[in-house]
């Protein structure tokens, strides 16, 4: 029950007393009544006045508590809206609560992984300090080095310049007492000499002996299918060696014509062949752009020379060292090997095609013909060019240097054959037939071991022999049907063999 509803009956109540009351009283004190009627009726008019002015107050207070009840309700229902935003701000919180521990924990294991990384980084930065001190130590070491080796090699250089210097004056000995055994007449003792040193076999006695002329064909043998492109004899031996068309090198008993056996492991052509004066390798050019290096007692490849782009057309070992190496290829490069180390140690450039070359005695000077017809000096060490003689007006074919260092053949595809003087680089002799006709760019002829005669095959298939002195013809050997690729001496005198482009090899005694 409301306030107002208790507050009038309370009114009500207080009237229902006094009229009991008056009514009580009203008897007993009837003459007092009356004579107070009239103030009791004035008074009950103030009554009434004060009745009306409280059932006005009733009705404002009605009117506020209507006032009051909307505003109650509206504040009912915002508290219900603040309630209910309220709960869905404790269930964000409770939502951000977790992200944040779950942000604290991530924190935490970065945090970690940062302290790891950076214990590792902190190592790192260590390791790395002590590869920079190491660095800084292989660094001077190898400065040191360097200087040393720079010292070395200036020594080095000066020892072979004082070498060169001795060598020089022993070849001007041996030309002074050379000049003295000639004018003594005794010529035939000045031509045992070989590179300034008379060579002997363990018995003591001399491998030479005086070239025959040759006259008739001792064995035909069937050496190689396709053609064979390069023979060359052993130093002071009947022992042959030819090589052909993809296959291998072979090595042939000319006494008796027998093959001995075969040297395998090379690729391509074989065009032309080399070997060390004390007849322990052998080495190969090749149309595969490589040098194939052989011991010849094992028969096993030593070394494969790689480092020319084009095809190797010409190859020479020093007569002074079983070391060094010399090869031409058509990539316009002479190059100098290291058989012991087995790489290039030096490199010469041109600009004409090469197809023959040869090294002097000292085994410092390169002899190279070419296709523009010249032949070429060059100074191996340094590749310096020395000289150039214009010999012939096609391309030089072979490049032959007389054993005793003084002569040097040249063949050219003019059919030409030259004979220079190795001082003065003047022409002494030149030698021609009317039939012979050299075959291809890489027709090698040959000088006798004495020095007296030449040998050069035709594209015919015959043999023609020049005494150098006389410059004459002294004999034409016909075999072969085929024309003739190459031609090789045996350094005892006999014999001479040939090797045509059907693959077949004559020796001539």
């Amino acid at each position: 029950m409301s306030q107002e509803k208790k507050a009038k009956e309370a009114i009500k109540d207080a009237l229902r007393a006094l009229r009991k009351r008056h009514l009580l009283e009203e008897g007993a004190h009837g003459p007092a009544i009356s004579a107070l009627s009239k103030p009791m009726i004035s008074q009950g008019s103030e009554w009434k006045e004060k009745t009306e002015k409280l059932e006005l107050e009733l009705q404002q207070c009605y009117k506020a508590q209507s006032r009051l009840s909307e505003q109650l309700v509206i504040e009912v229902a915002e508290s219900r809206t603040s309630k209910a935003s309220l709960q869905d701000k404790e269930l964000l919180i409770n939502d951000l609560e977790k992200d944040l521990s779950q942000t604290r924990e991530e924190c935490t294991r970065l945090q970690e992984e940062l302290a790891e990384k950076t214990k590792t980084l902190d190592l790192l930065i260590t390791e790395n300090k002590e590869v920079r001190s190491q660095l800084e130590e292989m660094t001077n070491r190898a400065q040191k080095a360097e200087s040393e080796n720079k010292m070395l090699i200036d020594r080095w250089m000066l020892q072979k310049m004082q070498d060169a210097e001795r060598l020089n004056e022993a070849n001007a000995l041996y030309e002074e007492m050379l000049a003295k055994l000639k004018a003594n007449g005794l010529e035939n003792l000045a031509r045992q000499q070989v590179d300034g040193i008379v060579r002997r076999n363990e018995d003591g006695t001399d491998h030479f002996v005086e070239s025959t002329v040759p006259s008739t064909c001792g064995h035909r043998i069937h050496a190689h299918e396709g053609g064979c492109g390069s023979i060359l004899f052993e130093y002071n031996s009947r022992t042959l060696f030819t090589g052909g068309q993809a296959g291998p090198v072979k090595m042939w008993d000319t006494n008796s014509g027998s093959q001995i056996k075969s040297l395998h492991g090379s690729l391509g052509n074989i065009l032309d062949l080399a070997i060390t004066h004390d007849n322990k390798s052998l080495i190969a050019a090749s149309s595969s752009n490589n040098l194939f290096v052989w011991d010849v007692n094992s028969g096993r490849v030593r070394h494969t020379l790689t480092g020319h782009t084009d095809k190797v057309c010409a190859v020479d070992v020093s007569k002074f060292s079983s070391r060094h190496v010399v090869s031409a290829a058509y990539d316009r490069t002479i190059k100098l090997w290291d058989l012991q180390k087995g790489y290039c140690t030096n490199t010469v450039l041109f600009t004409s095609n090469c197809n023959a070359i040869c090294l002097s005695i000292d085994g410092l000077t390169v002899f190279s013909g070419h296709m523009d017809g010249n032949l070429r000096l060059w100074d191996i060490q340094t590749g310096k060019l020395l000289s150039e003689v214009a010999g012939h007006s096609s391309a030089v074919t072979s490049v032959s240097l007389s054993r005793n260092g003084n002569m040097i053949l040249t063949s050219g595809r003019d059919n030409v054959h030259n004979v220079f003087d190795t001082r003065t680089l003047e022409i002494c002799g030149t030698l021609r037939a009317s039939g012979n006709r050299l075959a291809s760019n890489w027709s090698r002829s040959c000088i006798s071991p004495d020095d007296e005669y030449v040998a050069a095959g035709s594209a015919d298939g015959t043999v023609h022999v020049w005494s150098i002195s006389k410059g004459n013809i002294v004999t034409t050997l016909k075999e072969q049907t085929s024309p003739i690729l190459c031609c090789s001496w045996s350094g005892i005198g006999k014999p001479l063999a040939s090797a045509d482009k059907n693959g077949y090899v004559c020796t001539w005694t």
